[in-house]
């Protein structure tokens, strides 16, 4: 399932939108030199993305949620002296960051290269799951890191991912926020975000890596039926929700200095730390494996390289793939 396009005339109207004012027909028809129908008819099904749209007679148009853009000026003000070290690009509506930047990446695009995307029309999560984001109401964004290693040395890079995610989290007053193994951002209510990490390069390496993350800023009921899980987004748990540029920069700051710290000593430097955000730590889980097979046992932790740990019946195990449920 993939999401409809935004066309133009609409990104164009939601500018004019953005302060939350009510505008007239005629007044966004004339500022665009187009008809009023042309108005009314690049509005209409925007709340499929999560855009509610108030129309009031005699007044107009107006957001119920004031529409705030990714913007380039307020990522640097965010991102401070350490802008430099990223080459940021946002694009109005793509199929997927993460496809994207990969075929960048392929062509030889410089590490540090982030790529973020106010509509996703084929977001992918794990599994080949599909993202659902509306517009405006998540964060979805990708970012390109090479490493001068092979591929066999990146085990436990999600993990570590997550340990960035929540560092960010909780300075921007969000200390709810745990991990689920091995790569999702969860509440006590909800799944909250995710991570896609997609690798190009050998065993010998060098090697590059797309690190894709989605995460829910608000949940609008439009997208309700499509998510076929518990979720949650982040004005439910933020004391102050965030601005998205200022989540945004948080992340890549945090993302970048846990990269750094990978790279020179890997996952073993934060599995402790994974540890004490683990959601499902010390409790009775069932991990799903791929051929249908159930195991049930203790989360106990994990590796040095990622692994999860299962205390079962049969001694302790640990286990590299599989999903994770807690066993009722």
């Amino acid at each position: 399932m993939t999401s409809a396009e935004v066309s133009t005339r609409a990104w164009q109207l939601l500018d004019l939108l953005a302060d939350g004012d009510f505008h007239s027909g005629e007044v966004l028809a004339r500022c665009l030199d187009i008809s009023r129908a042309s108005v009314f008819n690049a509005l209409d099904g925007l709340a499929d993305h999560g855009v509610p749209l108030q129309r009031v007679r005699g007044r107009g148009y107006r957001l119920a949620r004031p529409w705030q853009r990714l913007r380039q000026s307020e990522l640097t003000h965010w991102l401070g002296n350490d802008g430099r070290h990223f080459n940021i690009e946002i694009l109005l509506q793509a199929s997927s960051s993460n496809t994207v930047l990969l075929q960048r990446a392929a062509l030889g695009a410089p590490s540090g290269s982030v790529l973020a995307v106010e509509l996703q029309t084929a977001g992918r999560g794990r599994l080949g799951r599909v993202w659902h984001s509306g517009l405006g109401t998540a964060l979805t964004f990708s970012l390109l890191w090479r490493f001068g290693c092979g591929l066999n040395a990146l085990s436990g890079l999600s993990l570590a991912i997550g340990v960035a995610i929540v560092r960010a989290l909780n300075k921007l007053g969000a200390p709810e926020v745990q991990l689920k193994w091995p790569n999702d951002i969860v509440t006590a209510h909800g799944k909250l975000g995710g991570v896609l990490i997609e690798t190009q390069g050998d065993m010998l390496g060098p090697s590059a890596v797309v690190i894709g993350i989605g995460l829910n800023c608000t949940l609008p009921a439009s997208l309700a039926p499509q998510i076929d899980q518990p979720a949650c987004a982040l004005d439910e748990i933020c004391a102050a929700m965030p601005g998205r540029n200022q989540l945004l920069a948080a992340l890549l700051l945090e993302l970048a200095d846990v990269l750094q710290q990978f790279s020179s000593a890997g996952f073993a430097a934060l599995r402790e730390e994974w540890e004490r955000y683990h959601i499902h730590q010390n409790r009775f889980i069932q991990l799903h494996m791929a051929d249908g097979q159930i195991v049930n046992g203790t989360a106990r932790g994990v590796s040095d390289s990622g692994e999860l740990y299962l205390g079962t019946s049969q001694g302790a195990r640990r286990f590299n793939s599989g999903e994770v449920g807690v066993r009722r």
